[in-house]
């Protein structure tokens, strides 16, 4: 399984906030992908000069994750299962969320922390 990138993803009632906060450390907004999911979400990517990345994100639930991007969703999720991963149990998160240009799940570690495991679709 390769690892593309790694970094955290902050889900918060209250982005605008938390980007300017990040901001503020040095990060700049690299894009933004809405409309992901079943409840629209928006997400924020960021980057600093050092090569670091935070995302951020509208919820109604405060969370933070772990982004994983992988460069085979499928190969990742038998991968996690294997190690006792499940998908999570929340509605929007129950199977693979397609966004056109990628494919999510949210993988729970059988001890309790969250990754949001991502494949990009590339065009051909």
């Amino acid at each position: 399984m390769k690892i593309t990138s790694f970094n955290p993803l902050i889900l918060t009632k209250d982005p605008e906030s938390t980007i300017k906060l990040f901001e503020e450390l040095g990060f700049r907004r690299r894009h933004t992908k809405e409309g992901i999911g079943m409840y629209g979400a928006t997400n924020v990517r960021m980057k600093d000069d050092n090569g670091f990345y935070v995302d951020v994100a509208k919820s109604e639930e405060e969370r933070t994750l772990i982004r994983m991007n992988v460069s085979d969703l499928d190969e990742a999720f038998e991968f996690l299962t294997a190690r006792g991963f499940r998908m999570a149990r929340h509605e929007a998160a129950k199977e693979t969320v397609d966004t056109g240009s990628s494919k999510i799940n949210i993988m729970v570690s059988p001890s309790g922390y969250i990754l949001s495991v991502s494949q990009h679709i590339k065009e051909e």
